[in-house]
């Protein structure tokens, strides 16, 4: 010990970033905050915790600033006197809402995210072929088939796009399932799938009251998937992680194939979809500030409780808030470092904002 030298004063700042920036944990960096007051300082001037976000989800870019709820310091904050005790005050703010971000981020999740349905581009019959029934995973219900419908086109090249509401307004989404729907009642039991599909995320610009693209600010446009004509569950695995800010989601469905023998016409007909990934509230939400999608990022300091992680597969006919309650619980990892090395007090509020480390707390 009495020969332990502090690398990062050994070089120069380029290179100790360079370095540290290497790091791709947001644990990783909470350990190297915690060997030092100088590694703590450095990696908050740096902004690490955030740059690392941005890293693994860039839709962060569009984050105008950060709050913090019931924050115990704010007061503090409006009465520091010289602006660069200001700055460091905001910069250790920032700090602690991304390393947080960073392991909720980061944690493992898998549930479906839809909260419910906002509206199909079009329906053939309603209600009994409404987007609504896309949320039932069984095919049949009291003795009825379960699935939506598009309106009969000649045109192939029609799309029809389906729009959703998840469960908060900032989640990650890592997947998006779909069925086709196969008409066992017709001769030959056709499935009506889409050629491809494509899937949007972002915001709503005003009311929700009718489906309209204008409505809507997307950010996210992911690739064309190509659909099998199959009536199966298909798995769309998004190429990354997206995280979704505003919490709504549209399928696009592009190209149609199978011809209805009645009428002739073209049709798109679904049974049920699932949105899979992890709902960041209460913790974490988001105050959409302008139509381009740049946000404040609030976290909630009081949140923090034990998750439950869902398969995904659970009936749609739990309620909103029943899933309000079940997703409150799956942020814990935002609190508690699931890793080795990194326990519960080491992510202590209290403990975690001093900028006195004591020994103990040294890797």
């Amino acid at each position: 010990m009495e020969n332990r030298k502090d690398f990062l004063s050994c070089l120069d700042s380029d290179m100790s970033l360079k370095i540290l920036t290497c790091l791709d944990d947001p644990a990783d960096l909470v350990r190297v905050c915690c060997v030092s007051r100088s590694w703590r300082h450095y990696v908050i001037a740096n902004g690490l915790c955030k740059k690392l976000c941005l890293r693994i989800f860039p839709q962060l870019s569009r984050v105008a600033f950060v709050v913090e709820l019931n924050q115990h310091g704010a007061k503090e904050l409006a009465e520091v006197g010289s602006s660069s005790s200001v700055e460091w005050l905001v910069q250790q703010r920032e700090h602690r809402v991304y390393a947080y971000l960073g392991r909720a981020l980061m944690s493992s999740v898998a549930m479906n995210c839809i909260a419910k349905t906002v509206g199909a581009s079009s329906t053939d019959n309603f209600p009994q072929e409404s987007i609504d029934n896309t949320l039932e995973p069984r095919d049949h219900i009291s003795g009825r088939y379960s699935y939506w419908s598009s309106d009969g086109q000649s045109n192939p090249n029609v799309p029809e796009t389906l729009t959703y509401e998840l469960v908060s307004q900032i989640c990650v989404i890592t997947e998006i399932n779909i069925q086709p729907f196969q008409a066992h009642f017709q001769i030959g039991s056709p499935i009506y799938a889409a050629r491809s599909v494509r899937f949007k995320m972002g915001h709503a610009k005003a009311s929700l009251d009718a489906v309209d693209d204008e409505m809507f600010s997307w950010t996210y446009t992911s690739p064309e998937f190509p659909m099998s004509q199959e009536n199966r569950l298909q798995k769309f695995k998004l190429p990354e992680p997206v995280l979704c800010i505003g919490g709504i989601l549209q399928i696009e469905l592009l190209g149609r194939v199978q011809r209805q023998e009645i009428d002739g016409l073209l049709y798109i007909c679904v049974s049920h979809v699932q949105v899979l990934g992890g709902s960041l509230s209460p913790a974490f939400n988001a105050d959409i500030l302008d139509p381009s999608g740049n946000f404040v990022l609030k976290r909630d300091q009081m949140a923090n409780c034990q998750p439950v992680i869902t398969s995904g597969n659970e009936s749609q006919e739990i309620s909103a808030e029943h899933r309000g309650l079940r997703d409150f619980r799956n942020i814990v990892t935002i609190l508690r470092g699931q890793v080795v090395g990194i326990g519960e007090d080491d992510w202590d509020e209290e403990e975690y904002e001093i900028d006195d480390f004591e020994e103990e707390y040294a890797l």
